[in-house]
């Protein structure tokens, strides 16, 4: 990513001795590992008639991203001393029944048509908690849920299909959605998807290809505040592991692509 930075910020230095008609903004943004305030804050004091969030997409660019939803599901037992029986009620066992819903449910996700460039949607338990010691029959056990969403899918879907879940599990439990991220789409015809790709064609020696991308990206809240927008950036590999690197002629062909844009976009 810092690989794309450096590109839209030489781009952003050519672009500022042109004259253009029009104003091109460098985001340089936080947070977006986690809360995305930094994002957040840019759509609440700025907008534009396009963006391109330069992550490092192999020169594909990226129209379509998938969303997530967190949520934290409550199995409820009855606390009581191992050797009283007859007065506990073990919340880790009663999970069970939730546990293999969530496994039918992901295999339903697995089955349904897929999206175009994003494949499917899924579903997972991230984390497990429950019991104090093995003397005792635990109150309660604890979930942590992903609900990995395509373009169409919300908060609230998954929130039916948790609810559908406790239904059928017989279990007494409930749940709550934390961290959620709506998935991104722009219109593969759109006139700034044509004109990025026309451009880029010219610097890379051909048109680049349209894609989906897997993971969540700040383009979901630029396109969300009504900015079309699109990603589009190096080559490169080793996100988030020990060595991570971008290709330098990567890297040029991108700035010249982000300038040339930039001109005719804003001529």
């Amino acid at each position: 990513m810092k690989g794309g930075l450096a590109a839209a910020l030489v781009a952003a230095r050519t672009v500022a001795e042109a004259g253009l008609a029009g104003d091109v903004l460098v985001a340089c943004v936080a947070d977006e590992e986690h809360a995305s305030l930094g994002v957040q804050e840019v759509v609440q004091h700025l907008s534009a008639d396009a963006a391109v969030v330069t992550e490092p997409t192999r020169h594909e660019i990226i129209v379509a991203h998938k969303g997530f939803v967190w949520a934290d599901v409550t199995v409820a037992g009855v606390a009581a001393h191992g050797s009283r029986p007859e007065l506990g009620v073990d919340a880790i066992v009663q999970a069970a029944p939730m546990l293999a819903g969530l496994g039918a449910l992901d295999e339903e996700l697995a089955a349904r048509a897929p999206h175009a460039l994003l494949g499917r949607g899924s579903v997972h338990a991230g984390t497990i908690r429950g019991g104090s010691e093995p003397s005792s029959y635990p109150a309660r056990c604890e979930i942590t849920v992903e609900r990995r969403t395509l373009p169409g899918e919300t908060e609230a879907t998954f929130g039916g299909e948790l609810e559908s879940l406790i239904s059928r599990s017989g279990a007494e439990a409930s749940f709550a959605t934390g961290l959620t991220r709506e998935p991104f789409a722009i219109d593969p015809e759109h006139e700034l998807v044509a004109l990025t790709r026309e451009v880029a064609a010219s610097e890379l020696g051909a048109a680049p290809a349209l894609a989906g991308a897997p993971y969540w990206t700040d383009a979901a809240f630029l396109s969300a505040a009504g900015i079309p927008t699109l990603l589009f950036g190096p080559i490169g590999e080793g996100e988030h592991a020990v060595e991570e690197w971008v290709s330098v002629d990567s890297l040029e062909a991108v700035t010249r692509t982000l300038t040339r844009l930039a001109k005719t976009f804003c001529a």
